[in-house]
């Protein structure tokens, strides 16, 4: 048993190497992705000067996305808006087309272009190429290669299924036969008085061994990222454990929205911000469609996207017709999981603990394949 799960570790290692070693290290940027990107570009996340603003109430909704429309022009309509109730932050206004039939990553994405505003000036800070931006490019060669999300999304996909299938039979090999003495020391500290080829050997099963639950969260949650088919089914099993929880909900009256705008989206931001003031982010899809309501995501807690809640209000009267609540406390089993999918996957769970946690999981999961691969090549160099 052991000999062919040696087999199999060694030849799904072999096949999904390289593919896990750009997914890894991509995976180790886009972690601190939100604290870099504020320090290479104060500009596009802050507001110029923002102590003489700090008094004031941002300028309507309407009019800041006609100036962002004008900035970057008709041919690009902008489709979604990212706010923040912090007085120094900008409001980021999207343009993006994607076609997600296509092959490769200039073929799917048509545009992507943001729009950052001073909400109290309405000035421009910046108008970037998003498609051009280096750690947009990052996330890119991370979710799919840079093969589109069709193509590229599988063999990611598909990479990480056997990578947690290369890291559980890792283990397996790993496990010492006698959990005691030299043996047991060896499976656990490095000896770096060996030769170099007993030292790559022993970072490969050590270093592994230690990231053994790191790799196999990142895994399973970059799965459920590459196949939201397999996320749903998670989702929805795991709500039937406690789904009697939503059995005694009642409803719940929706507060007014006070009109003081003929235009009824700039009254749902108004409303947004006035409740919701303490929120890290609001974000808004825009739709022509007067059937479908305006739709607000508000993310309540700073770098996390698991607690959340959506408000929607009705385009003509304004009022809320419908609200979702994602807390934690609100949630059945399966839906938190869900929720908390990218925070466990990027490490932001608990803050620069859990993504310091998540980095260096991410790095020894790009060591393996080498430290792997070399093992193979010595010992198929030693037989010749």
């Amino acid at each position: 048993m052991k000999k062919f799960l040696l087999w199999l570790h060694k030849w799904l290692g072999l096949i999904t190497g390289i593919v896990v070693v750009i997914v890894s290290l991509t995976g180790c940027i886009y972690v601190f992705h939100d604290d870099l990107k504020k320090v290479i570009y104060p500009d596009n996340f802050y507001i110029n000067d923002y102590t003489i603003e700090v008094e004031r109430e941002p300028l309507s909704f309407s009019s800041l996305q006609n100036i962002a429309q004008k900035a970057v022009g008709q041919e690009y309509p902008i489709n979604r808006v990212d706010l923040y109730p912090a007085k120094d932050r900008t409001w980021v206004f999207r343009a993006l087309k994607t076609n997600k039939e296509a092959f490769g990553y200039w073929n799917e994405l048509t545009y992507y272009k943001r729009i950052f505003i001073n909400p109290y000036t309405g000035e421009v800070q910046k108008v970037e190429n998003t498609d051009k931006e280096f750690f947009y490019i990052v996330l890119q060669l991370h979710r799919n290669l840079m093969l589109g999300s069709k193509y590229g999304g599988w063999i990611v996909g598909g990479s990480t299924v056997l990578f947690i299938i290369i890291t559980i039979t890792g283990l397996v090999l790993w496990w010492p036969k006698k959990w005691k003495g030299k043996t047991f020391k060896r499976s656990f500290i490095f000896d770096f008085k060996v030769k170099w080829k007993r030292i790559n050997y022993d970072i490969h099963n050590i270093l592994g061994m230690y990231s053994f639950i790191l790799a196999i969260i990142i895994g399973l949650t970059g799965v459920m990222f590459a196949f939201p088919k397999f996320r749903e089914a998670t989702e929805i099993t795991l709500n039937r454990v406690d789904d009697k929880k939503f059995e005694v909900m009642e409803p719940v009256a929706f507060d007014s929205v006070p009109q003081v705008s003929t235009n009824t989206l700039d009254n749902a931001i108004y409303y947004a911000l006035n409740n919701f003031g303490q929120a890290d982010m609001m974000s808004i899809r825009l739709s022509k469609d007067v059937s479908e309501p305006h739709s607000i995501q508000i993310r309540l807690e700073k770098d996390k996207t698991s607690k959340f809640e959506w408000i929607y209000f009705d385009k003509t009267t304004g009022g809320i017709t419908s609200r979702t609540d994602h807390t934690y406390q609100s949630l059945a089993l399966g839906s938190k999981v869900s929720s908390l999918n990218f925070d466990l996957h990027v490490g932001t769970i608990w803050g620069y603990p859990t993504k310091i946690m998540a980095f260096l999981g991410s790095l020894i999961c790009a060591s393996l394949p080498i430290t792997g691969f070399i093992i193979w090549y010595n010992k198929k160099r030693k037989k010749k």
